[in-house]
């Protein structure tokens, strides 16, 4: 196991050579600053990092993309970006991950052909594959390239060559796009993201780690592990958690029995997982 591990990495930095200079795509989760760390030692100063900054991502996310990136002495830059303004985006078609992604890593390609770096690189891995993701197309149709989906890394992988490396991610919870929240067709407003925001950083304040809260107009759906609901559930936590939720603008706060998964907007698409 550890020799294939092994030989992941080794492609992995072989691949970030034969691109010669690159630009990250970095968000700050577990796959972007495992990538960034990987070719800030590969590549050295031909190595450089952008974010986006819009209402769909969390400052909190920004700000340790931000204090990440200084620890690492890499080139970074904020790039923000008024979303709800692209087309295709603010009522939320089935497709929106597309035409937002299509947008963004346009605007990141022309960044990095300014700063002459080659290739725009972002942390797909093969992980990726088993949910309906249209941000793929786009990134294919950008010629946008995913160095470890190409060494066949797992996002268990990533973990763990994380933690032999202390990173701070190596154990960070994933979370997505705030529009991921949204049952697609729902008009998107940056009132409602900074609801869904805030009722997710109370869960955090709560001791709730990997979650989400899915948003079907004024209901509020609570994502947890099967593990988690338990305690969740206990009357005092509960109606807390309730009451907060009201506050924030909620009508009403329901608990997901099936617990956390990934993409469970996309459940009830013809499209899922092609």
């Amino acid at each position: 196991m550890e020799n294939n591990l092994n030989n992941k990495l080794m492609r992995l930095k072989a691949y970030l050579q034969e691109l010669g200079s690159v630009a990250v795509a970095f968000s700050g989760g577990v796959d972007s600053t495992f990538l960034l760390r990987v070719a800030r030692e590969t590549l050295g100063d031909n190595c450089a990092a952008i974010t986006a900054a819009s209402v769909f991502v969390p400052n909190r996310d920004v700000e340790e993309a931000k204090a990440f990136a200084e620890k690492e002495g890499v080139r970074h830059i904020i790039k923000t970006f008024d979303v709800l303004a692209l087309e295709g985006i603010r009522m939320n078609p089935e497709n929106r991950c597309y035409h937002c992604k299509y947008a963004l890593f346009s605007q990141f390609k022309a960044w990095a052909a300014q700063n002459n770096l080659r290739f725009v690189v972002d942390g797909s891995n093969r992980d990726d594959d088993g949910d309906y993701r249209p941000g793929r197309r786009a990134l294919g149709e950008l010629g946008i390239k995913s160095p470890l989906y190409y060494a066949g890394m797992t996002k268990q992988d990533i973990r763990r060559l994380s933690e032999e490396m202390e990173l701070p991610t190596w154990n960070k919870p994933s979370f997505a796009c705030l529009a991921s929240r949204f049952v697609y067709g729902e008009e998107l407003s940056a009132e409602k993201l900074d609801e869904v925001n805030r009722a997710e950083e109370y869960l955090l304040r709560k001791g709730g780690r990997q979650f989400r809260v899915r948003r079907h107009g004024n209901l509020a759906r609570i994502e947890l592990p099967p593990e988690e609901i338990s305690r969740f559930m206990e009357p005092e936590l509960r109606q807390e958690i309730a009451d907060a939720f009201k506050a924030i603008g909620f009508d009403y706060v329901t608990m997901d029995l099936q617990g956390y998964r990934t993409g469970s907007m996309n459940e009830s698409l013809d499209v899922r997982g092609k």
